[in-house]
């Protein structure tokens, strides 16, 4: 995954928001990042959509004290607690924000218009029921730091026998590009999170780019069936870890204010 998801910025600045270390304003503004307008439907007492600043406000007023992030994907349901049709809405998405306090939860939908080169992106969050219980699959901050280590010590020498990552200039290119957009970003997380969730988030976003990145057909020199299937099998752990060490990071807000109140 070259980019950040929605659901994390959407996670992470607005629990900064609920803890008042932001204004609505900023916290809305990170949010939207890049794209042109983030709008959120089915709010409870609401009959239409409302802006990103107003549907906070909301969620605040309706008891939701952090919000949570799911990046699910087919026979993975991470992040997800229920009920089925908020994870069948957020598998489809690939991303979602269960919401702490109150039984809801933001499923994104995005929609893209205009030619190339000037694609205005509007994101619509749909809110739906969502149950109050532990997400799945997610491991602690702690955890997830030592799995990711751990899986990319394990397979390192099999992936560089395979030069699964791609070596050709096209390759090289989306590498170099995700990481010079990495630095000028580099407030990866909102205030109020550890820095040890920094440094998680950082490493999985960088393993999952090279994943991303290894497995584009045009890219990887694996090009024999029995290449293609060794590739898959020691990248597809490697996925998952990292996936699973992104929501951990994001998640880490609010694991941190459990450990708190005990």
């Amino acid at each position: 995954m070259l980019h950040e998801p929605r659901a994390g910025r959407l996670a992470a600045w607005g629990n900064a928001l609920l803890a008042g270390r932001v204004s609505p304003d900023e916290a809305a503004q990170r949010v939207v990042g890049s794209d042109s307008v983030h709008r959120v439907v089915g709010l409870p007492d609401e009959a239409g959509p409302v802006g990103l600043t107003l549907a906070l406000g909301r969620l605040r007023t309706l008891g939701v004290v952090g919000l949570r992030v799911a990046l699910p994907v087919p026979g993975h349901p991470l992040g997800l607690s229920g009920p089925p049709a908020f994870n069948e809405a957020a598998l489809t998405a690939g991303e979602a924000v269960p919401a702490q306090g109150a039984s809801l939860g933001l499923v994104p939908e995005v929609r893209e218009a205009g030619p190339a080169g000037d694609v205005l992106t509007e994101v619509v969050w749909r809110c739906l029921p969502s149950r109050q219980a532990p997400p799945a699959d997610v491991p602690s901050l702690g955890e997830a730091e030592r799995e990711l280590a751990e899986v990319l010590r394990d397979v390192t020498a099999d992936l560089a026998e395979l030069d699964v990552a791609g070596a050709g200039p096209v390759a090289r290119a989306q590498l170099d590009a995700y990481r010079a957009r990495t630095e000028r970003e580099r407030r990866l997380l909102a205030p109020g999170y550890p820095p040890r969730a920094v440094r998680v988030l950082e490493l999985a976003q960088r393993v999952g780019a090279l994943v991303t990145i290894a497995t584009d057909p045009e890219h990887g020199r694996a090009v024999s069936a029995g290449q293609i299937g060794a590739r898959d099998r020691l990248l597809r752990p490697v996925e998952r870890t990292a996936r699973r060490a992104r929501v951990a990071a994001y998640n880490s807000y609010l694991e941190e204010r459990e450990r708190q109140q005990g």
